[in-house]
């Protein structure tokens, strides 16, 4: 019996922890399967199979044409290493999840393919290898699959399946904007192509209507402007206005409804997976507490002793405190049991109470709120030197210095000193100054360290307190050794004193952040962070597999040589189609596809799109005139689809941050820390008051088995908001508007959810038996 309850606690807290970090993998149940199910989500397991996935991907920095050469077999070698952890990796995913599901899971024959693929390739190519013939490592190409489709992406994987759902919208808005390209093309061939004009590199302007058409799409960019209307507009006037037509058409109204195609359809699918990820957590929440529930009178609840066995296995790293405070929200009556408000009970609807439902339930939210342990100390001053800090100087000087004004002033006084670094350098008052400003600054830092206990200033996350001391005392240990060696007249390190200045500088972000309408900004800043890694996985994607086929595309047709070279044709990039184009007498021919590193730099100049043109003319020159279908599609991929679907997410973001309040969790959190007499308001905390230290391990809130709670030296309070994630704000939005009764669909059910699909409703939950 006792072993049952073990297994039904452990699958339960794998139902939690899913629920917590919405995972929505079907794992099986079985004690083994839970245990390999763990171990498949423990952070030590995601790193390191990010670690082999980069790893992966970094072969190609050392792979021919390779930035840093290393012999074949290394690099074959670290190649099947990689494929290997693949492999187990995926293997360990078979384990514990069910076999029909695991084989009707696209991603996993994707990465199954994407081996097979990568292994037979390589043996292909060390094959010919052996006997001296080229080839191409095609499988290259495939290696951004692994950082997409496995199960760790999914983040990913929602932003590409949120492309892949607006790709039928916009393509209808493209094919129409092709039209109006086409007739314009079509309209300016008519117009010049008789006229024998020419352009001011003394080509023919005009005459050829495939030309046409690529330089009226590189004029929606606006990267040839003016320059591609110049010669017509030189000829008369009059034809500046097809070119007005032109631009206002299809650059300022078709890119503002690809923006708007792409922003509605991305919202209408994210509200669809939010929906899917609420659901889903509300489902394995049950499941949890159909586990672990118990008779009590004619409710189903959990034990107290049953609910702290879950949440120590589900966070481990929590303090007692912190889960004997979770204990006290969700059984607000101290019942012994979570659960605790009685309504008639129907046999057939085990979860009639919506209150029950709701005080379980919300573990998940309870545990994914950051519960701040504050402890307080005395400062080491107040034990030393009790009578000299507790004196009425010390006490008015702590008064001052924890005055908001105090703050004001150095903010000012950063201002000024950004002023004077703008300055004359050369002058000696400036000089002077710099040594003033440094001393005001050290002065700040030993007053703050006087008046708040060290530890706490210096806490784990004190980052601005942490960067003021470093950034000044680099600057004075920078600005003495300067000092030190001008005098001896051979040598002068004013370049590593600009860069300190400049990171000085910095600290106006400090005043930035005090202004409170600057601070929802900052606020959606930090919280776009996280999502903005995901769109930075899938950048790399999308600039991984143009990089390999830009490799194999332009390898070597284009040279980078120094100023001074005597190389035939140097000025020409190596090559003599080059002669008199715009790409040479540009001196670009350090941007090419000759590695891995100098293809991304051209793929991050392309994305910027100035000058995009004179790349696409310059590599067709030295190839052939298509090759500028590859830089339009890296244009239409990167530029109309994924920085649309970037700036969409923005909007959603600040909507999101300007719309929200505090959760009702959250509410009950505080609320609750205030009954305890525990709790600190946030208006109390200044900046340099935040007293973040987590050491309180040995502090504990103990209930009724115990003695009272101990407030002395232990406070509460809830984590900035600042940190939440905009994900987790979505989420959010859509569980407020599920009724607590509402069970949801099933696992099979939601998973099938789409963005048109009416939400099935699960009449009653069937206990199980």
């Amino acid at each position: 019996m006792a072993e049952a309850a073990a297994q039904d606690l452990l699958l339960a807290a794998a139902f939690v922890s899913d629920a917590q970090y919405n995972r929505n993998i079907p794992f099986k149940t079985s004690p083994e399967a839970v245990r390999l199910y763990q171990l498949y989500n423990h952070w030590m397991m995601r790193t390191a199979t990010y670690f082999f996935i980069f790893l992966n991907l970094s072969l190609a920095l050392f792979e021919e044409p390779a930035v840093y050469p290393l012999p074949f077999l290394a690099t074959s070698v670290l190649e099947v290493l990689c494929l290997l952890v693949f492999l187990g990796r995926l293997t360990h995913f078979a384990k514990v999840t069910l076999h029909n599901v695991f084989w009707k899971d696209t991603k996993n024959i994707c990465i199954m393919v994407a081996i097979l693929l990568s292994l037979t390739d390589l043996a292909i190519y060390g094959v010919l290898r052996l006997y001296d013939v080229r080839s191409i490592r095609w499988s290259r190409i495939v290696r951004p699959i692994f950082l997409i489709n496995f199960a760790e992406s999914r983040q990913i994987r929602r932003a590409f399946r949120s492309i892949r759902n607006t790709l039928p919208e916009i393509t209808y808005v493209f094919l129409l904007f092709m039209f109006s390209l086409l007739m314009f093309s079509l309209m300016a061939l008519k117009l010049f192509g008789e006229r024998n004009l020419q352009t001011a590199e003394g080509l023919p302007y005009f005459r050829n209507y495939l030309e046409i058409v690529f330089d009226l799409y590189v004029l929606v960019t606006t990267a040839n402007s003016p320059d591609v209307m110049m010669p017509a507009f030189d000829f008369s006037s009059w034809y500046a206005l097809f070119f007005i037509a032109f631009v206002i058409i299809n650059t300022y109204i078709f890119m503002s409804l690809f923006l708007a195609v792409v922003y509605n359809n991305y919202k209408k699918h994210l509200k669809n997976e939010i929906r899917k990820l609420a659901y889903m957590k509300r489902r394995k929440m049950i499941e949890a507490f159909n586990l672990l529930k118990e008779k009590e009178g004619e409710q189903f609840v959990v034990r107290e002793a049953r609910w702290k066995q879950l949440v120590k296995l589900v966070a481990p790293d929590t303090s007692s405190s912190h889960r004997e405070l979770l204990l006290r929200i969700s059984d607000d009556e101290q019942k012994g049991f979570v659960g605790t408000v009685y309504l008639p009970w129907d046999q057939a609807d085990p979860w009639h109470s919506a209150a029950d439902k709701k005080s379980f339930v919300q573990l998940a939210d309870l545990l994914n709120i950051q519960v701040v342990t504050l402890k307080i100390r005395r400062h080491p001053l107040a034990r030393w030197v009790p009578a000299l800090y507790g004196s009425a100087p010390s006490r008015l000087l702590r008064s001052v210095l924890r005055h908001r004004a105090f703050v004001w002033t150095y903010d000012t006084i950063i201002l000024i000193n950004a002023i004077f670094i703008a300055l004359d350098e050369e002058s000696p008052y400036i000089s002077y100054a710099e040594w003033v400003f440094l001393a005001v600054y050290v002065l700040e830092i030993l007053l703050k360290v006087y008046t708040y206990e060290p530890r706490e200033f210096f806490g784990k996350t004190q980052f601005w307190n942490w960067f003021d001391t470093l950034i000044i005392f680099a600057a004075l240990t920078a600005t003495i050794l300067n000092a030190t060696l001008k005098s001896t007249m051979k040598y002068n390190s004013q370049q590593i004193l600009d860069i300190v200045f400049i990171l000085r500088v910095l600290r106006l972000i400090r005043i930035v952040d005090s202004i409170q309408r600057f601070r929802v900004i900052m606020n959606t800043l930090i919280n776009i962070v996280p999502t903005m890694l995901t769109f930075g996985g899938l950048t790399l994607v999308v600039y991984c597999v143009f990089a390999i086929i830009g490799m194999e595309l332009f390898h070597g047709k284009i040279q980078y040589f120094p100023a001074n070279s005597n190389t035939p044709h140097a000025l020409e990039c190596g090559n003599p189609a080059l002669k008199d184009s715009l790409f040479a007498r540009g001196k670009y021919c350090k941007n090419n596809f000759n590695n891995f590193a100098s293809s991304f730099i051209v793929l991050m100049e392309l994305t910027v799109v100035n000058q995009w043109h004179v790349f696409a003319n310059g590599f067709a020159n030295v190839t052939a005139q298509p090759a500028k279908l590859y830089f339009i599609a890296f244009h239409i991929v990167m530029v109309i689809i994924i920085v649309n679907i970037f700036v969409s997410f923005i909007l959603e973001a600040f909507f999101v941050e300007y719309s929200l309040e505090k959760s009702e969790v959250e509410t009950a959190i505080e609320q609750k820390i205030q009954e305890l007499g525990m709790g600190v308001q946030e208006d109390e905390l200044r900046d340099e008051q935040l007293l973040d230290n987590m050491e309180s391990a040995e502090h504990e809130l103990e209930g009724e088995g115990g003695t009272k709670a101990q407030s002395k030296g232990l406070l509460f309070k809830i984590a900035s908001k600042r940190y939440r994630t905009v994900d987790a704000l979505l989420q959010r939005m859509f569980e407020a508007e599920i009724p607590l009764e509402d069970e949801g669909p099933s696992f099979e059910e939601i998973l099938n959810l789409s963005p048109t699909s009416a939400v099935p409703r699960s009449p009653s939950s069937e206990s199980p038996a």
